[in-house]
């Protein structure tokens, strides 16, 4: 099953166990702007994610688009670690890094290595202890940049798995 935006902000949320009030405070630290009842409208799982299930059709979400993610996570770096001042002549926002629908999961994992001031031997751990075995050469490809020649896509396993190996770490 593909997981979207919105799953990812779900799977996150409870992973590091975040409150609703935190969540529209790290929104707004990343640069937008939402209330508590957007925050949960987010929290919604699309209705293209349930296939059989009947939702009931007053529930609307609202799609969390890749924008409002990467807000979400650089406002989580900033919760996490305080907030850099731009150097001169940097701009006062970064530029954003999801570029597609592909970048997604590699985007995630490296700002969630950031913000969680994780090792890559952090992160290794925290896959396996989800069940997945990653080399340190492929997690090294998924952090790289896009474009870089040992560039390696993120997966939906590796990304889903990531957030499920966080939830073990954090909430147990």
């Amino acid at each position: 099953m593909d997981m979207n935006n919105n799953d990812i902000l779900i799977r996150l949320r409870y992973a590091l166990d975040i409150k609703d009030t935190d969540m529209v405070e790290i929104f707004k630290l990343g640069g937008v702007e939402v209330t508590r009842e957007e925050v949960q409208k987010l929290l919604i799982k699309s209705k293209d994610s349930y296939d059989d299930i009947d939702l009931d059709e007053t529930e609307e979400n609202i799609e969390c688009d890749n924008s409002t993610l990467e807000s979400f996570l650089n406002g989580l770096i900033i919760v996490k670690r305080g907030k850099q001042e731009p150097k001169p002549g940097q701009p006062e926002r970064p530029a954003m890094s999801i570029k597609n629908n592909r970048s997604v999961n590699n985007v995630l994992l490296k700002k969630l290595k950031i913000a969680l001031m994780l090792t890559s031997e952090d992160m290794l751990d925290i896959l396996e202890e989800a069940g997945v075995t990653v080399t340190k050469g492929e997690l090294s490809a998924i952090l790289r940049k896009e474009g870089h020649k040992n560039y390696m896509e993120c997966g939906d396993r590796y990304a889903r798995n990531f957030l499920k190996g966080l939830a073990i770490r954090y909430r147990e």
